[in-house]
């Protein structure tokens, strides 16, 4: 049975990073070959809830390969035909938004061009503060493009944060699989 190689890009989430990683983690135990993908936010940016280079470290522990991290290392994913399937986890509104317009200005859409560019599928693991609004057109777009798959999502705090969407990332893998078969499973959590 041949592996599946899967690209996991992270975008800035910060708050979402954890769960992120719980994930990769979760998609290296079930046998997963995972090539990992950073944006320069995610790689260069200190947080309190993590420090770059601890998450460097522990994703390198994770899957045993370099982090992509510039788009020159990104732009061979397409041509070569590197990966199966990429995930973006998490995905921010401005990075989807730039999917969403095809803007490929850092090392995870360009992944993501590269990537689509074989017609496989992109999975997008959405944490956003601005989904229910500036954002919103982008998501409309991106669940009527070709190739682009959502994990569920729901509202994260509709009280205090009224227009925030997050990903269930509990989903992950079976939205992975879903999308390898070409399927969508349901986008918005119920």
């Amino acid at each position: 049975m041949q592996i599946t190689k899967v690209g996991f890009a992270m975008c800035g989430s910060f708050c979402t990073i954890v769960e992120a990683v719980e994930q990769l983690k979760l998609l290296k135990e079930k046998g997963f070959d995972i090539q990992p993908i950073f944006s320069q936010i995610v790689s260069n940016t200190d947080t309190r809830f993590i420090k770059a280079e601890d998450l460097k470290n522990q994703v390198y522990e994770i899957c045993k390969k370099d982090i992509i991290s510039t788009i020159p290392a990104a732009e061979p994913i397409g041509p070569k035909n590197l990966l199966d399937i990429l995930i973006v986890c998490p995905c921010t509104g401005n990075t989807l938004s730039k999917i969403a317009l095809g803007i490929t200005d850092t090392p995870v859409t360009m992944a993501v061009k590269a990537h689509l560019r074989n017609n496989k599928p992109v999975v997008l693991a959405i944490a956003t503060n601005d989904a229910l609004g500036a954002s919103a057109q982008n998501i409309g777009r991106l669940l009527n493009t070709k190739n682009i798959y959502f994990v569920p999502f729901r509202q994260d705090d509709p009280i205090s944060k009224e227009k925030s969407l997050v990903a269930d990332y509990t989903k992950v893998y079976d939205t992975l699989i879903l999308a390898l078969e070409g399927k969508q499973i349901s986008p918005v959590c119920i």
